[in-house]
C-alpha cells in the first residue's frame, strides 16, 4: 500500500461534502495536506480540524470556472515548497437540472467544462511532469456515473471528457509508481447530489481516496468508491489491486 503519511495531498473543494470527508482521512492517515476552496473562509474549519490530527495545512483559493485563478493558484502551491505527492481532484459543479433539454444554454457547457475538465486537467499536468521526475506519484480524479440524462448534458459531457484525458494520461505512466486513476463517489446527499440520494456521504470513504493508495503500477482504473463502502482502507486497497484491472 502506498504510504501517504508526511507525503503532501492536493485536495480540491475539499472545504464541504466528499472533499470535507475527504480531507479529514487522508489527515487521519498522516498526509500533510493543501486544502483548496472558492474562499479561504471556506477552509478555515476543516484546517482547524485537520491540523489538530497532527498534520502540517495549508489553503488555497480558486474558482475553477476563471482559469486565471487556476494558475494562480498553482504557482502559489509552487512557492510553499513542498513536493505535492497526492492530487484529489475532487471539486466540480452540477450547473442545471434541463427539463427543457432541447433549450439547453451554450453556457452549461461551458461552465460545466471549465470546471470539471479543464482545471482538473490543467493540475494534472502541472504535477503530473513533477511526479514522473521525483518517480513517485498518485492522481485520483472524480468522475460521476451519471448516464442517459440529456437533462444533465453539460455535467455528464465535461465528466466523460476527464474519463477520457484521464485515461489517456494515465497510458504514459503505465507500470511506473506515478499512477492516475478515477473514482466516483456515487449518488450521495450532499450539497451536489440533493437530499434525496441513496447514499450518505461518509459511505464514500475509503473508496473516494483508495486511488491514492493501490500499489501495483496500474493507471486509467475506474475504482467507483460504493465498491468499498464499509471497508477498512487496507482491505480496500487489496480489493482495488485484485478486482480492477487497467483499461490497456
Amino acid at each position: 500500500m502506498y504510504q501517504a503519511k508526511g507525503r503532501w495531498a492536493l485536495i480540491t473543494g475539499a472545504a464541504r461534502g466528499i472533499g470535507y470527508l475527504t480531507a479529514k482521512f487522508m489527515a487521519e492517515q498522516g498526509c500533510n495536506l493543501i486544502l483548496h476552496s472558492r474562499d479561504l473562509s471556506h477552509t478555515e474549519k476543516v484546517l482547524f480540524e485537520v491540523r489538530a490530527l497532527g498534520v502540517e495545512a495549508r489553503a488555497v483559493a480558486a474558482d475553477l470556472n476563471d482559469l486565471d485563478q487556476v494558475k494562480r493558484m498553482l504557482g502559489e502551491i509552487d512557492a510553499l515548497g513542498v513536493d505535492v505527492d497526492i492530487v484529489l481532484n475532487n471539486a466540480g459543479l452540477q450547473i442545471a437540472y434541463r427539463t427543457e433539454y432541447f433549450d439547453t444554454p451554450v453556457s452549461d457547457y461551458e461552465i460545466s467544462f471549465r470546471v470539471n475538465t479543464i482545471s482538473p486537467a490543467m493540475i494534472c499536468y502541472h504535477f503530473l511532469p513533477k511526479m514522473i521526475a521525483r518517480g513517485t506519484g498518485r492522481i485520483v480524479n472524480t468522475t460521476s456515473g451519471i448516464r442517459l440524462e440529456p437533462q444533465q448534458a453539460g455535467y455528464s459531457a465535461s465528466k466523460a471528457a476527464l474519463d477520457k484525458i484521464t485515461i489517456d494520461l494515465g497510458s504514459t505512466v503505465q507500470g511506473t509508481d506515478v499512477l492516475i486513476n478515477l473514482t466516483d463517489p456515487g449518488w450521495c446527499r450532499t450539497d451536489l447530489g440533493g437530499q434525496h440520494a441513496p447514499n450518505a456521504p461518509e459511505s464514500a470513504i475509503p473508496g473516494i481516496a483508495v486511488g491514492a493508495f493501490v500499489n501495483d503500477g496500474k493507471s486509467g482504473r475506474y475504482l467507483g468508491a460504493q465498491n468499498f463502502a464499509g471497508m477498512t482502507l487496507k482491505d480496500a486497497v487489496k480489493k482495488a489491486e485484485a478486482e480492477f484491472d487497467s483499461p490497456y
